[in-house]
């Protein structure tokens, strides 16, 4: 009776006593200024955490040590294939039975086994027909991008993934008030991934390697690869992978590669933002805790890959500019060569005042170039870039890179320049810091390179120790006679090949399908987070110098980065010649100082500066240190007042702009770009409102500098982010910046003008590749009402916006058209300008008439789910509520806000309004707005493999050449 009794109150005590909290122990590192805790889970699970509360925001990161260089070599492209299939769901979620679903899933695998033995094509297409019939089978239970509603419900943004090398990684960014939800999916996610919607999902990758074909750059890195790292999964195999592999994969491989690599002993959640890290790591054990690890986790070993004695060269060809890439084999990214490596990559090139950016650009001896380094878990890389000028070989491009490396190993540098780079490496550490996805990249990278948290932290010390000799030994050392070499010419790829169509039968996306665990989540409660709206007259100060001059102040609290702009309301659409007189400054010094001065004087103080003309706005912009910008003003002004024509360098500036607008002609989006203007804004339009070859040779250039030295008798105001307070800056600026005393009004310009549809008609540019580039696009000249912004931010977010989308749904996951589809109501950035509508896919050649018709029926005939539009609402509202405009982001809306005539954040009236909105709000106000409308189909591709009879039937057909869209 005693023992009863004791246990009875040892029961009764445990109710009412609290549990002891878990103790979680943490590493930190002295002098780490995002103060990281770094855990470590019982089942081995890394957790980088940094606290930031600029904004009620979390970035997350979860990283797996795992990637291309762990693909098995009969199946390359899995690693990126299982990232794509993890977006596909759990016994949990995706499906409304898991285990009636399951046996189908099982058959489909055991199918897609025996279709990568196959050799002959009919038996292929008849296995494949088999696989597609139960497919349908299953696609009754599965419930697409279930998973994006999860991220949306908890009003998550940037939901995406990636895989390269050493890592697939995950990323999300969710509201501060949503890490227990966030938690709970990804940890059933990490635990229990199901392998559904398979084929449809392969298509989409089939196009996403499709895509990549018309890319040169691709296939140069891949050849670079090949000769950095001959033996090496790095060298031997691509990420995306081979098109026999793509062609037949096993679900079976991607089963064993995710239960081998996908443990907590070899992930990492990277975590930066809004937070209380003892309650995010209480959280994150509570339902990563058991998760179970691998206890004989390894990788695939390789042996160390030789030295390279001598120079090594390869070849390969595309359509696209030539230029030519270098490279020299480095250590690990671990390794302290890295410091090393990035100090000499910004001496050489850093976008100012490198050796490459005074000898080359500013002379202008090539059309462009560039270095990088290249860091990988193992190995490391040192590149360089060149693209020659008209006349130019790729050897003369090679020549001139080596030359730079040469007179690093002279030492014919001066210790100002390693000085410089050293302060403007501060300065873009301390920017990093200010973001959150800035700060769990950093984690990402420590975690899958194996390096100390300590060496992280201690890198910006480490390299301001590196001295001039330093670097001239280590070049001497190591920039050796054993570099790679790649040329990239211009010709015909005669081995590209794509991959052909499969007959697929549309899956059903099962749009008012929902499995209970998202009901539970998208119904579970969070203590709610309050928006917090600009407010013009509160969140920036208006101000006049005493010369008069308007100003636009936010006070920066948090370091010492400064920008400053003056901001002029005219730009391209008053003369076409302001872009060009902008550039040809870069190429000018003044009466006392060379062009290489000016820019070594700029990158000495750590200040930026440049000006950049819109249509509609000029700012000249200056940014950098705070403590130097007073001196940073002085020579801006001096540069822009002084500014000494150089005939020679504007004969150089012509040739260098006619090169690149032929090198333009030759790339795909560049061409696309070109057609959608056309295609919206007619003849005139900012790509061919530009001066002619003849023009530009027969132009006074001291007319251009003019053009800038008149600027300062213009209208216009202030912008200033900064640590200085508001009177000492009027009085810098009163004192700095000579502006006449009497100021011109701004010039009126020709705007351009969107172009109405009032017809079905076909727009047509050629370009030779096995994919097409296409918009649907409407405009009827119906000008926006502010008060319509709340319908057509939830229109767009339930209609095209992202991947819980109709279109995404339509378009990829029913249908694997595309790997890129979207649409969009646009609203414009002036007051004055109409609305519009369009469509956006890039897919097969063959594909195209399937994408119209499905584009076509969406459009007509929305499809209308209650479900999908209040989830749509929740993650438009959580959004809107944790969204914060800080720093100069603030002074932009405001001109943003002015620009369309109004004087509040649009934001608030969104915010307040969607609430009340319905599915017949927004169906109404579609069928208003785009159903049975006429279009322009604006289309870049090979007439030679597209349907035109089919899109003949579609309207009349314009055909425009390449010159036509490009302007020369």
């Amino acid at each position: 009776m005693n023992k009863l009794i004791t246990a009875l109150f040892a029961f009764l005590l445990a109710l009412v006593l609290p549990v002891e909290a878990k103790e979680y122990k943490y590493q930190t590192v002295p002098g780490d200024l995002m103060k990281t805790r770094i855990y470590t889970l019982d089942n081995g699970l890394t957790v980088y955490l940094s606290v930031n509360n600029e904004k009620p925001r979390i970035q997350t990161y979860i990283a797996v040590r795992t990637g291309s260089r762990n693909d098995p070599p009969e199946t390359t492209g899995l690693a990126h294939y299982l990232e794509h299939l993890m977006f596909k769901g759990t016994r949990q979620f995706g499906t409304s039975d898991a285990a009636k679903e399951a046996p189908l899933l099982d058959s489909i695998q055991n199918r897609f086994e025996v279709y990568r033995t196959l050799k002959d094509s009919l038996q292929r297409r008849a296995y494949y027909h088999q696989i597609d019939s139960i497919s349908q089978l299953a696609a009754k239970y599965f419930i697409p991008n279930e998973y994006d509603k999860l991220m949306s419900s908890i009003g998550a943004q940037g939901t995406n993934a990636y895989t390269s090398n050493d890592v697939t990684c995950y990323v999300e960014d969710i509201p501060a008030n949503e890490v227990e939800n966030w938690a709970r999916i990804q940890a059933d996610r990490f635990q229990n991934m199901v392998i559904r919607g398979f084929h449809t999902e392969l298509e989409a990758v089939y196009e996403e390697y499709n895509i990549g074909l018309a890319n040169d750059g691709n296939k140069l890195f891949d050849a670079m690869n090949a000769l950095l790292f001959p033996g090496h999964p790095y060298g031997t195999q691509t990420t995306i992978g081979t098109q026999e592999h793509l062609k037949n994969p096993s679900i079976v491989n991607i089963k064993n590669y995710f239960k081998r690599y996908y443990v907590p002993n070899n992930v990492a959640i990277c975590m930066a933002g809004d937070f209380n890290p003892d309650e995010v790591i209480a959280i994150i054990d509570k339902y990563f805790g058991t998760w179970k690890p691998n206890p004989n986790l390894s990788q695939p070993q390789y042996a160390p890959i030789p030295e390279r004695t001598a120079p090594a060269d390869t070849t390969v060809v595309g359509q696209e500019a030539e230029n030519i890439y270098m490279a020299w084999r480095f250590d690990k990214a671990a390794s302290f060569q890295t410091d090393t490596l990035d100090v000499i990559s910004d001496m050489l090139s850093n976008g100012k005042a490198g050796l490459m950016d005074l000898d080359l650009d500013q002379q202008m001896k090539w059309l462009g170039g560039g270095t990088f380094t290249y860091p990988l878990a193992e190995y490391s890389g040192f590149v360089m870039a060149g693209f020659p000028k008209e006349g130019q070989s790729l050897d003369d491009v090679k020549a001139l890179l080596l030359g730079e490396i040469e007179k690093i190993k002279k030492g014919d540098f001066s210790e100002d320049l390693l000085k410089a780079v050293i302060n403007n490496k501060k300065l873009s550490f301390y920017t990093t810091l200010e973001s959150n996805a800035g700060r769990a990249d950093m984690f990402v990278n420590a975690f899958i390179n194996r390096q100390k948290w300590s060496d992280v932290v201690g890198r910006l010390d480490r390299i301001s120790g590196i001295t001039k000799q330093q670097i001239v030994d280590f070049v001497n050392r190591h920039f050796l006679d054993n570099y790679i070499a790649v040329y990239k010419r211009t010709g015909v790829d005669s081995t590209i090949k794509k991959i052909d169509k499969p007959e697929i039968t549309a899956i059903p996306t099962n749009r008012d399908m929902q499995s209970a665990f998202v009901t539970e989540i998208i119904n579970s409660e969070t203590e709610p987070i309050q928006p917090k709206f600009v407010d013009f007259d509160k969140d920036l100060t208006k101000a006049t110098t005493k010369n008069g001059l308007p100003v636009l102040y936010v006070k920066n609290t948090e370091n010492g980065r400064f920008t400053l702009s003056y901001y002029y309301k005219f730009g391209e659409e008053s003369d076409k010649w302001l872009p060009y007189a902008a550039q040809y400054l870069n190429y000018l010094g003044t009466d006392k100082m060379t062009a290489e001065q000016v820019k070594q004087k700029f990158y000495g103080l750590a200040c930026n500066y440049g000006i950049i003309v819109d249509t509609k706005a000029i700012r000249i912009y200056l940014n950098g240190l705070a403590e130097n910008m007073p001196e940073a003003m002085a020579l801006l002004d001096n540069v822009i007042a002084n500014a000494k024509v150089d005939t020679d360098a504007y004969t150089k500036f012509v040739g260098i702009e006619e090169k690149s607008r032929a090198d333009n002609k030759l790339d795909q989006s560049a061409n696309f770009s070109r057609l959608q203007t056309y295609g919206m804004y007619g003849a005139y339009n900012t790509y061919l409102n530009i001066p002619s070859s003849e023009e530009l040779k027969e132009m006074n250039p001291q007319k251009l500098v003019d053009m800038i030295k008149a600027l300062k008798g213009y209208k216009h105001e202030v912008l200033y982010y900064g640590p200085m307070e508001l009177n000492e800056l009027t009085a810098v600026i009163d004192k700095g910046q000579k502006a006449a005393k009497t100021l011109a009004d701004v010039p009126a310009g020709k705007p351009y003008k969107m172009q109405q549809t009032t017809q079905n008609e076909v727009l047509i540019a050629p370009y030779d590749a096995k994919n097409i580039y296409m918009i649907q696009f409407h405009n009827d000249g119906r000008q926006w009402n502010p008060d319509q912004q709340p319908v057509i931010s939830l229109f767009n977010e339930y209609y095209g916006g992202g991947m819980n989308t109709v279109v995404f749904q339509e378009l990829r996951e029913a249908r694997g058209l595309a790997y890129s589809a979207f649409a969009m109501y646009g609203t414009p950035g002036y007051k004055g300008q109409p609305e519009y509508a369009y469509t956006y896919i890039i897919s097969q050649n063959d594909k195209m008439m399937d994408c119209i018709r499905t584009f076509n029926s969406i459009i007509d005939t929305i499809p209308q789910s209650d479900k999908a539009l209040e989830l749509a609402k929740q993650a438009l509202m959580k959004r809107l509520a944790t969204r914060r405009v800080t720093k100069e982001n603030l002074i932009y809306t405001y001109l943003g806000a002015r620009d369309r005539g109004i004087d509040y954040d649009i934001n608030k009236k969104v915010y307040e309004a969607v609430p009340s909105l319905t599915m017949d709000d927004v169906a109404k106000f579609e069928k208003e707005v785009m159903a049975n409308k006429p279009y322009r189909y604006i289309i870049l591709g090979d007439e030679k493999q597209l349907d035109m009879k089919a899109l003949e039937k579609i309207g009349p057909i314009k055909r425009l050449t390449t010159e036509e869209i490009f302007g020369y």
